[in-house]
C-alpha cells in the first residue's frame, strides 16, 4: 500500500488532468456503493399531499365550528339566542366581530333565524334536522358503549406500564368513541374490567386493567394478514410480517426505495400486546424491530378508533406508554404509504393522521353507526344555502305567528328531507348545481357564492326590526 501511494503522489504530480479524472471516478465509485447500501427506508423523505383526505379535512374544519355554535345554542335557555347577543358570544370562541352573522347563514340546514312571535326580535336556533342528527349520534354513541369499552381494554394492554393517565383517554375520547361522562358510564360501571387509582409519585388518575385478557392481545393487521392468507392463498412468508401499503398519488418510488421497502416488509417484529421489557435492546437488530413494532402500534391505535383518524398530538400522550419515537411526524413521513398526515385545519398546526387502508375516496371502506351519524352532519353542512333557498320556493313556507310561542317555522319537509338521507352517501347528496361538495375532488368547498345574498337577508331583517 505504501508504494502504491507513493506512486500515485508522483504520478498525480507529473500530470494533473490524470489527477481530475482519478478523483471523478472516486467520486463515481463511492456514490454507486452507498446506493447499493441503501437497504433501509430513507429516514427524511419529501411530502406528498393526497387532495382526498385534505378535502376531507376542509369539511371537518367546517364541522368544527358548527359544533362549537350547536354547543353554545345548546347551553343556553330555550336553545335559543338573540341576534344580538350572537356577536359577543361567538368572539368568546374565537370568532372576529360580525363574522357569527354571517357564518349561520351559510349553514340554514344547521341553524335558523327566526322572529320571535311576541319580542319581535330575530333569535338563532338549531333547525330539526341539525336536532335530529345529535339525537342520532347520541343513541349511536349510547348503542356501541360495549365496543367502546373492548377498544379501551386493549389500548391499555398495549401500555407498557399496564395503565394509562385518566386525563390522556379524556382527551382523546371522541375518537375512541367514548361518552363524555364515560368516567362513570364506562370505568366505574365495569369494575370487573377497569380499576381506577390516585398515582402517589404524579398525583394524577390513572386507569388499569383488573386482569388481561389474552383473546384480547390479536392486532387488526394480524386479522387481515390470515384473511387474506385464508381466502388467496397467498405464501405465508411473505405476508408474514408486511403491512398494505398504498403510496400516494405522485409518490416517486426508486430502485433502491422499492428495494428497502421489500426488505422491511419481512422484517420480524414484535407484537404491540407483548411485554418487550426482558428483551436486550443493544443490538441493531432489535432496534429494528422495535421501529417496526411502533409501526404496528400505531396502526394498532389507529384501527382502535371510530373513524380510524386521531390527531397526531392525541397519540403524542401515549408515546410513554405505547414505546413510540420522539419525532412522531418524521417517523410517520417514512411510511407514507401506510398512515397519512393532513394539515388542514386550524392553519397548519393541527396534524390529522389516517389509516389509508381503512378509506377508499374519501369514505370509510367499513363504516359503523357512529360514524355514519357523525356524517350526516357533514351532509348538512355540505348542502348550499342556493338549495335550502330552492326548497323554500317549491315548498312555499310562511311563518305560523299564531303557532307555538317560539314560532317555530312550519316546514314539513324537513322530516321528510331528513328521513330520505338515511341511504344517500354525503358525498353524492349535493351534485349538479354544487359540485364542489365531493369529498374526492381537488377543489376546497367554499360558499362564497351565497355571500351577498346572506348580507342582504341579515340587513332587510334588522331594517324590519328597527321599524
Amino acid at each position: 500500500m505504501k508504494i502504491f501511494f507513493g506512486y500515485t503522489t508522483n504520478f498525480f504530480k507529473r500530470n494533473a488532468t490524470t489527477l481530475e479524472t482519478f478523483n471523478s471516478i472516486l467520486c463515481n465509485f463511492n456514490s454507486t456503493r452507498d446506493m447499493s447500501q441503501s437497504t433501509a427506508i430513507p429516514k427524511k423523505l419529501q411530502r406528498v399531499r393526497d387532495h382526498g383526505y385534505d378535502n376531507y379535512m376542509e369539511v371537518e374544519k367546517k364541522m368544527r365550528k358548527v359544533l362549537k355554535f350547536q354547543a353554545l345554542l345548546l347551553s343556553q335557555h330555550n336553545q335559543a339566542i338573540p341576534i344580538s347577543r350572537l356577536d359577543n358570544l361567538a368572539r368568546r370562541m374565537g370568532f372576529k366581530q360580525s363574522e357569527a352573522g354571517a357564518f349561520i347563514l351559510k349553514f340554514p340546514h344547521v341553524f335558523e333565524v327566526y322572529e320571535h312571535p311576541v319580542q319581535r326580535i330575530l333569535y338563532c336556533r338549531l333547525t330539526r334536522k341539525a336536532n335530529l342528527q345529535i339525537d342520532q349520534e347520541k343513541q349511536a354513541l349510547i348503542a356501541q358503549v360495549p365496543e367502546a369499552v373492548i377498544r379501551l381494554r386493549k389500548l391499555i394492554t398495549m401500555s407498557n406500564t399496564g395503565r394509562l393517565c385518566l386525563e390522556h383517554v379524556r382527551i382523546a375520547r371522541s375518537a375512541l368513541g367514548l361518552p363524555d361522562d364515560f368516567e362513570c358510564s364506562v370505568i366505574l360501571k365495569y369494575p370487573e374490567y377497569f380499576r381506577l387509582f390516585d398515582a402517589e409519585e404524579t398525583r394524577k388518575k390513572y386507569i388499569e386493567l383488573v386482569e388481561r385478557d389474552p383473546s384480547l392481545a390479536v392486532c387488526a393487521i394480524e386479522k387481515l394478514r390470515e384473511k387474506e392468507y385464508r381466502e388467496k392463498g397467498i405464501d405465508a412468508e411473505n405476508i408474514r410480517f408486511s403491512f398494505i401499503i398504498n403510496f400516494p398519488p405522485g409518490f416517486k418510488i426508486g430502485k433502491y426505495y422499492r428495494i428497502a421497502v421489500w426488505k422491511w416488509q419481512r422484517l420480524p417484529y414484535w407484537s404491540p400486546y407483548e411485554d418487550v421489557s426482558g428483551y436486550d435492546m443493544r443490538s441493531l437488530e432489535a432496534q429494528k424491530r422495535m421501529e417496526k413494532r411502533a409501526v404496528a402500534t400505531i396502526h394498532e391505535l389507529l384501527s382502535l378508533t371510530v373513524e380510524k383518524k386521531i390527531t397526531l398530538e392525541r397519540i403524542a400522550h401515549f408515546r410513554l406508554e405505547l414505546n413510540l419515537p420522539k419525532k412522531l411526524k418524521e417517523f410517520l413521513l417514512q411510511h407514507q404509504g401506510i398512515f397519512y398526515i393532513s394539515t388542514r385545519g386550524n392553519q397548519g398546526k393541527l396534524h390529522t393522521v389516517f389509516l389509508r387502508e381503512a378509506y377508499k375516496k374519501g369514505e370509510l371502506i367499513e363504516p359503523n353507526d357512529l360514524y355514519l351519524a357523525r356524517r350526516k352532519l357533514a351532509e348538512l353542512v355540505l348542502w348550499s344555502p342556493r338549495r335550502a333557498n330552492m326548497n323554500r320556493e317549491l315548498v312555499g313556507y310562511r311563518r305560523g305567528r299564531e303557532g307555538d310561542e317560539m314560532g317555530y317555522v312550519k316546514r314539513d319537509y324537513v322530516v321528510n328531507d331528513h328521513e330520505n338521507l338515511q341511504g344517500v352517501s354525503f358525498v353524492e347528496q349535493d351534485r349538479g348545481e354544487d359540485s364542489k361538495s365531493d369529498i374526492g375532488s381537488d377543489v376546497d368547498y367554499d360558499f362564497t357564492d351565497e355571500d351577498d345574498e346572506c348580507d342582504d337577508i341579515v340587513n332587510a331583517k334588522a331594517n324590519r326590526v328597527t321599524e
